[in-house]
């Protein structure tokens, strides 16, 4: 075997050893959610309030939008119609995927910077054991609460995307879609949801 094709398999066998090493230890998400966090902060990925997905009182996709069992990392049982009257910020997120976890800093930026004006963020984790979603909030210290669903998701809110944001109005209307990883740390979307109000 020649030098450079041995330095080749050597070199590619280090690198498969790294990968695998990080699926094994479950710090793969970590890791590639830590690099897509770098693509976030280029603003390439913000999300585009002008094209705001917005249902009319009469679509039958609105029907029932907020009747929504979850329960809180307290325990606590939670339906969404508690928060009606206020934005509601809703993302579907889970500690296995990268993209979820690349948006999570700026996330808690933007809570931190409206917690208290009227705007709810409603994190809802589709992790199978809900105390993974929970020790990860916890070591990470995010302020936002974090929930699971115990019922059927209603339609208007199926995706096959993880991350997913959704922003709903005061009246209960879907005011905003996002599909993937986003950078809602901006001034430009804290603005759309304070509008909203």
């Amino acid at each position: 075997m020649n030098k450079k094709l041995k330095k080749a398999v050597i070199e590619y066998g280090v690198i498969g050893a790294i990968i695998i090493g990080l699926f094994v230890s479950g710090l793969h998400a970590e890791v590639f959610g830590f690099i897509q966090r770098g693509i976030l902060a280029t603003g390439l990925m913000n999300p585009d309030i002008e094209e705001k997905a917005e249902l009319t009182l009469s679509s039958p996709a609105k029907i029932g939008i907020l009747d929504f069992e979850l329960v809180n990392s307290k325990g606590e049982s939670v339906n969404l119609e508690k928060f009606r009257g206020k934005v509601i910020f809703l993302n579907f997120w889970a500690t296995w995927c990268p993209p979820c976890i690349a948006e999570m800093p700026g996330i808690e930026n933007l809570y931190q910077q409206v917690k208290g004006e009227h705007v709810e963020f409603v994190m809802i984790s589709f992790d199978r054991e809900f105390e993974k979603a929970k020790d990860f909030r916890k070591s990470k210290g995010y302020d936002f609460e974090i929930y699971k669903a115990t019922g059927r998701i209603p339609g208007a809110f199926s995706s096959n995307s993880l991350p997913t944001t959704y922003v709903i109005d005061t009246k209960g209307n879907l005011a905003f879609t996002h599909l993937g990883m986003g950078n809602f740390d901006t001034k430009d979307f804290k603005k759309f949801l304070l509008d909203l109000q």
